[in-house]
């Protein structure tokens, strides 16, 4: 694959560098631009984002949409959650929700538990219980035993069917796993893997507290491969301390002589405040904005390089990845779990934290095991809070969905759909991305919003027009850069 470079020292330049993709769109990475418009914002996993949900919004609130989903004659898919918090170590960089601990005794007594919320969720269910995706994440999954994960798999089917063609993923953590914990999974149906790698440089592991060998990483996914998981994810993370672009770039060349069918290249996001195991990292040993900028155009240039399709924000596929063809359809979604080709499935959620969208609501379970457990055994849901969406939520949140998926928003399309006049509604926004528009971001025609090969590495920031909430508070420091 061809790649046209202009060079330049990335620093202190306007160098652009242009990567292209399976579509007719190109992704051109301009340093000046991205230093300008790199603004602290959300990741858009929802809208409106969790930090707006109210307590407002409780179990009964959920149960009535739960009750509901079959109204006006609508049967949509399913797609289930299953947070699992615990963890063997603890890695500094994490901001998850989780629970370090090498006792199976509390694991075991959550899986009891999350048995008795499938089945009061499963009950209060209208309508099919047939499910299209589901997804294992943390915390650690796989710090389950064996034993645990057939009981909590066999406590899923119990009370919902799992669809032949369905999606079933996990997030896997390579340096618990060997090959007869992939034999497992494969077994009790899971098809997608996501493993975590972060970083392949010792120096790097050693300053995070996450040492995993490139050896058994590789068992893991020849494994996956083995055993018939059509497809496997590896997680990256850039910025981390200690990094620079020379350890980047080989743990780069490693990456992708292990072929992963995605990649996700995440930022870190340094917030001591919010996330305690970060204050053990060093602020003199993260590299430098500069250094952190540099990082990213090499990956971005290595994946592409490579044949990787960049999907949005910080996602990569090969081409014939179900991702990549979903975009290329104008099917793609984004959700809680990042982007996903399942726009229109209902996603339950289950255990601590676990977030929910059903019909046109969010909501979000308690944050520690005995808020959890008090609530189940009083036989109440263990819902924290939620958010019932108003008609200007679930307009602007179409609207934020086509941007961060598909990079363009047909404005006759959202007229018809939402019954307004675009211009004379979004007036104040539209005044807004002229600045954007003046910087080669993107454009605004009379019928077409289009980010530009040179937004597509901003479109959080583009999408952040459209969200009423910050427009009410522009309170920014809860969220990560953009880049």
């Amino acid at each position: 694959m061809c790649v046209k470079v202009v060079f330049g020292d990335l620093p202190h330049s306007s160098a652009t560098m242009r990567f292209p993709t399976a579509s007719s769109q190109e992704l051109i990475f301009d340093p000046q631009l991205i230093r300008r418009f790199d603004i602290n914002g959300p990741r858009y996993t929802s809208y409106p984002t969790a930090d707006r949900f109210v307590e407002a919004f409780g179990a009964g609130d959920y149960v009535s949409w739960l009750q509901k989903r079959t109204v006006g004659g609508i049967s949509r898919p399913l797609s289930l959650y299953v947070h699992v918090p615990f963890c063997n170590t603890i890695c500094y960089y994490c901001a998850c929700n989780k629970i370090i601990t090498k006792d199976h005794g509390r694991s075991a007594k959550y899986i009891k538990y999350l048995g008795k919320e499938l089945a009061m969720q499963a009950a209060q269910l209208d309508g099919s219980h047939d499910v299209i995706q589901l997804h294992f994440g943390g915390g650690t999954p796989t710090f389950l035993s064996h034993d645990e994960m057939r009981q909590l798999m066999d406590l899923i089917r119990k009370h919902f069917r799992l669809l032949p063609d369905g999606e079933y993923s996990i997030e896997v953590d390579p340096r618990k796993v060997d090959r007869e914990t992939v034999k497992l999974l494969a077994e009790l149906g899971f098809n997608r893997m996501s493993v975590g790698v972060q970083d392949f440089d010792p120096r790097v592991q050693q300053a995070v507290n996450r040492i995993q060998s490139l050896e058994e990483t590789k068992l893991v996914i020849d494994s996956a491969r083995e055993f018939g998981f059509k497809g496997v994810s590896v997680d990256l993370i850039y910025g981390l301390p200690k990094q620079n672009v020379i350890s980047f770039n080989h743990s780069i060349d490693e990456v992708l002589k292990l072929n992963p069918d995605r990649l996700s290249i995440y930022s870190y996001a340094h917030l001591p405040n919010l996330a305690k195991p970060q204050r053990r990292i060093q602020e003199a040993d993260l590299p430098s904005a500069d250094a952190k900028l540099q990082i990213l155009q090499l990956a971005i240039r290595r994946l592409t390089e490579a044949g990787y399709v960049f999907i949005g924000m910080d996602h990569f596929a090969k081409p014939d990845d179900e991702l990549a063809v979903a975009q290329r359809q104008g099917r793609l979604h984004r959700n809680f779990q990042g982007y996903s080709t399942h726009a229109e499935a209902d996603l339950m959620a289950f255990g601590v934290s676990a977030i929910g969208k059903v019909g046109p609501s969010y909501c979000q379970n308690v944050k520690t095991l005995d808020e959890y457990y008090d609530a189940l055994d009083q036989d109440q849901l263990p819902v924290l809070r939620g958010i019932e969406l108003t008609a200007d939520d679930l307009l602007r949140r179409c609207i934020i969905q086509a941007l961060m998926c598909h990079f363009s928003l047909s404005i006759e399309s959202v007229e018809i759909a939402h019954l307004i006049d675009f211009r004379s509604y979004f007036a104040d926004e539209i005044a807004e991305l002229q600045t954007m528009q003046e910087g080669g971001l993107l454009t605004i025609d009379e019928g077409w919003i289009t980010v530009l090969p040179r937004g597509r590495m901003l479109v959080r920031a583009i999408a952040m027009v459209f969200d009423r909430y910050l427009r009410q508070d522009r309170q920014r420091t809860r969220y990560s850069k953009v880049i």
